[in-house]
């Protein structure tokens, strides 16, 4: 990376000569002759550090430091001061400098101060980055998955998260679509604020409309007092409407206008307020289909769908299986005080086996089931639900139609493993392939040995 250094100097050959030797050490270098061309090289975005003497005229090399400190903490200042102003030079420090040479310059010494403050200012912003990326790595650890399609999903959060685009999350019920709503929010600047979820499916078309915009007082019979509704609620914050393709016409026109103006009146008001929020809605319908039978709008669905995020189901998932079948099995033994160290290979091969109608959220219950009937120290087939304890019992490995080479391989290693209950010899003895080649596969397709046996 080629740093870019400002020196600021209104004496011509001391400026012309320090830029000389800069660019010599391979800086690109910017010039002013006083402190207010200073302060406008530093605005247009392209300085990494300053050199500044202090006596310039117009602008003073202290002010360039008190506004750069002030407007973009963390660029270095080096100030150059002559033998009379060495105390006006200390002075400068408590501002904020990052060290101060005196005059004439001893190239060797600037040369070392510019090199020390970049590292500085480097390591400064990779820290910042690592803090950034813990934090997020932690807001969105409620969501468990690590096969592709999942990495795709926690790639496309932390790239929306940030912005106001109004996302619309899709796939069937039971994949954890309230999961990566939560995970949008605490991503996004609007974190420390409100978070409201409104289940459009759970409330009656009457109440939907006053839960969303509020009502005043005597608008409808028990309207007893004003309230204020989930879009007020909130305010600078987002608004989460979970299955959102139940909503009446009615109501959808009046979201629509939130949307386009931020907009709306309570039920029964005429005062038209202003909100700031965010909307994040999800739906397990086709919603293009519902706009061809006209029970959906087309303008309503293109202002939520800015972004689109869809969650595949389980079964189009499968790598993700132990990883969520384990987390659940931790969480459940321990509310339920009970030791249990695992699945034995038949359960193993069943959730593998299994088309998961329900997703996440039937997963999570068969675990919780079995973790209650289990009698030893390993899940078994017997602590199963019917439907899923049969599954094990067919062989048939499923590859979907139009899947590459690559990924039928994957699907038929994955599956005979979990069968063999991770047993690689037996695996490759199965699949006619060497173990050499086996392993192979396995890191070539992220399909670890660990990860196989969980």
């Amino acid at each position: 990376m080629k740093f870019t250094i400002l020196v600021a100097d209104d004496e011509r050959n001391i400026r012309e000569g320090l830029a000389e030797a800069l660019r010599l050490e391979g800086y690109e270098v910017a010039l002013a002759a006083d402190g207010e061309e200073a302060l406008k090289a530093v605005e247009e975005g392209r300085i990494d550090l300053v050199v500044t003497d202090l006596r310039m005229p117009k602008v003073s090399g202290n002010e360039v430091l008190k506004r750069v400190a002030g407007s973009y903490p963390g660029m270095p200042v080096i100030v150059l001061t002559g033998h009379g102003t060495i105390e006006d030079a200390v002075d400068s420090m408590r501002v904020g400098a990052f060290d101060f040479i005196t005059k004439p310059v001893n190239l060797d010494h600037l040369s070392m101060l510019i090199r020390r403050a970049l590292e500085s200012r480097e390591l400064e912003r990779q820290n910042q980055e690592l803090q950034r990326e813990i934090e997020s790595q932690k807001r969105i650890s409620s969501i468990i998955g690590r096969s592709p399609e999942m990495k795709k999903i926690f790639d496309l959060l932390r790239r929306v998260a940030p912005t106001k685009a109004s996302v619309l999350i899709t796939g069937e019920s039971g994949v954890g679509k309230e999961l990566i709503a939560d995970a949008l929010h605490n991503l996004s600047p609007r974190a420390d604020k409100p978070f409201v979820k409104v289940h459009c499916a759970a409330l009656a078309e009457s109440l939907l409309e006053s839960e969303l915009f509020g009502h005043e007082k005597g608008a409808f019979t028990g309207a007893a007092g004003r309230k204020r509704g989930r879009f007020e609620l909130a305010h600078e914050g987002t608004l989460f409407l979970d299955e959102i393709g139940e909503i009446n016409q009615n109501v959808q026109i009046k979201i629509l206008r939130v949307l386009q103006e931020r907009k709306f009146e309570r039920v029964g008001g005429e005062e038209t307020l202003e909100v700031d929020v965010r909307v994040i809605a999800a739906t397990n319908r086709d919603l293009k289909a519902e706009i061809e039978k006209g029970s959906f709008r087309e303008d309503l669905y293109y202002r939520l769908n800015v972004v689109n995020i869809h969650v595949p189901p389980l079964r189009e998932r499968k790598d993700d299986i132990p990883l969520l079948a384990g987390a659940f099995l931790r969480e459940f033994t321990e509310e339920n005080g009970k030791n249990l160290e695992g699945f034995d290979t038949k359960v193993r091969a069943a959730f593998f086996a299994y088309g998961w109608p329900g997703n996440v959220r039937e997963l999570r219950n068969c675990v919780e089931s079995a973790v209650v009937l289990a009698r030893g120290s390993l899940v078994t087939l017997e602590d199963l639900p019917p439907g899923i304890r049969e599954a094990q019992e067919d062989d048939t490995v499923r590859i979907p139609a139009g899947s590459s080479l690559a990924e039928a391989e994957k699907i038929l290693i994955r599956e005979t493993l979990a069968v063999q209950g991770g047993n690689k010899s037996r695996t490759a003895e199965i699949l006619g392939i060497g173990r050499k080649t086996l392993y192979q596969k396995l890191q070539e397709y992220g399909l670890d040995g660990s990860r196989a046996e969980e």
